[in-house]
Order: structure tokens, then sequence, then C-alpha cells
């Protein structure tokens, strides 16, 4: 297995633009930025404010005001060299200068929104295997907030809400952009009840770890299994390899679900994780 050289950095969100919305969720009517510290991560992730990075707005429904967003935000931590892409549809996904773009940038950052806008544009594109192999082969980094952080794995949640979670069928899944395999990522975890939505979709593929992101919290991934906890909220996971039961998949659409031991472990700034030994660990190994 090819142990990738490049850095995943998934982020819980803070405001959400279209992923998932629960219902009497009312967005607020303005964008606020509560990842600041953990982009000023991300900078030093790579080569610091000298960074080339590109901010991809497909998932938003705002695409320019998110931009603009993070323009500021990047550039208020001294990074200049920040560009914004507004990869709107299929057509746009094919345009080489994107492209050329893509193969110069020191690291990517997906804003959040709808994911299934981002697998949908992105699936089987020039700039998804372009950005494949660069994290496989360089110190490459790709960031994601919220549906961006949502779509990393090859298993991506794409609709459920929480009040209804835990009832067969409420909680949808599809293929995500797979820069990493065998994990399940769920955003604003804390603040809409997501942890039956997450309970789930790792029951009915209990060979993925459920990774939930509180807002202005993250993970930062290296070799494809080490994980540390970044920013100032609660990471969950949950691991489903040990599952003694589950009745989900001889019960009808819309009963309840039943799982025996599923663990579940809680995670602070500072803690780690890793995802092929399913370990935990109080601090993180410095290399």
């Amino acid at each position: 297995m090819t142990i990738p050289k490049g850095k995943l950095i998934s982020i819980g969100g803070s405001e959400d633009k279209g992923t998932g919305i629960e219902p009497n969720f009312e967005p607020k009517a303005h964008l606020q930025f509560f990842e600041f510290g953990i982009l000023k991560r991300i900078l030093s992730e790579i080569k610091g404010v000298e960074s080339r990075i590109e901010v991809i707005t497909t998932a938003s429904q705002i695409p320019e005001e998110v931009g603009e967003n993070y323009l500021n935000a990047f550039g208020k931590l001294g990074a200049k060299n920040v560009g914004i892409m507004h990869i709107k549809n299929r057509e746009d996904v094919q345009n080489p200068v994107y492209i050329e773009r893509i193969k110069n940038a020191d690291g990517v950052m997906f804003t959040g929104g709808n994911q299934m806008r981002l697998t949908m544009i992105f699936g089987g594109s020039e700039i998804l295997k372009i950005l494949i192999e660069r994290y496989e082969n360089e110190n490459f980094v790709i960031a994601g907030t919220s549906a961006g952080a949502m779509a990393m794995s090859n298993t991506m949640i794409y609709q459920g809400s929480s009040t209804g979670a835990l009832l067969k069928g409420e909680v949808k899944i599809t293929t995500g952009l797979a820069f990493i395999k065998d994990v399940i990522i769920d955003s604003h975890f804390v603040t809409r009840g997501r942890f039956g939505r997450l309970a789930q979709a790792v029951a009915a593929n209990p060979g993925c770890i459920g990774i939930g992101l509180g807002e202005d919290t993250g993970v930062l991934v290296t070799e494809g299994n080490k994980m540390e906890a970044i920013g100032s909220g609660l990471i969950l996971i949950f691991d489903g390899h040990s599952i003694r039961h589950s009745n989900i998949a001889d019960i009808e659409e819309g009963a309840p679900i039943s799982i025996e031991h599923l663990i579940v472990h809680v995670m602070e700034k500072g803690n780690a994780y890793y995802l092929n030994e399913r370990k935990f660990l109080a601090k993180a190994i410095k290399e």
C-alpha cells in the first residue's frame, strides 16, 4: 500500500450553506470565519505565508462571498499568494487554466456548501486525478471545511437529518473524492447533534472509521494514517470493527436500528488517533 507524502486537513466548519441543513436551522445572515487558527495551521503545514493556495468554492451557493471571506482571512495571516477558483460546473473543471493552477499550487482548500456538488463536478476529472497524484507523491496539502471535509473519503454522507438518523434508510451514502479510504467524515457534529447519523453510517459500513468533527475543529492526517486533533472543539471517533450485533441488514426501511459494542473515542486538541491500528493517543507523536 502506498503511503501518501501529502497531508489532509479536514475541518468541521463554522457556517454551512447547504450541507444537510437541519429543519428549523436558520443560517446566520452573514459569514463568520471561526477557522482562523486552523488556517494558520494550514499555512504552517505547507510553506508558510509564501504558500500558493487555491481556494475552491465549488460546493458553495454563494461562491463570491465565500471566496472573498477566505482571501481576507488568509490575508490577515500574511498570506498574499492566494487564488480563488469558482469552478461551477463540468465545463469549468476542464478549463486548462484551472488545471495549470492546480499543478502549480502548494495546497488547496475546499470550502463548505453541498458535498454532492463536489463529487458531481470533480468526479473523473483531470483536476481530481492531479490532486490525488500530488497528494500521494508530494508534500501537498488538501484542506476542506464542512462539505469540503465530508467529501474527502471514498465513503461520503450526503443526506440525513439528526432527528431520524437512527431509523434505517434515513442516512444516505455515496462515493466521495477518495483522497482517503475507509473513513466516513461528518461535520458540524456537536452543534447539529449528528451522533446518530454517523452511528448509522458506520453500522452500515463497519470497515470504516467514523470521524465527527466539531465546529472550529479539525484533524490533520499524515501518511494516510496518523490523525492529530486541531482547533478548539471536540472530535468523536466511531470504530465499528468490533460491533457484535447490528440489525441494519435485516430490518425494513424506517425501522429503528440497534448496534452493540460500537466503540467511541472523544478527542481534543493535541490528541491523536492511528486509523490503521485503531489506536488512541493522548499526545500526538512528533516525528
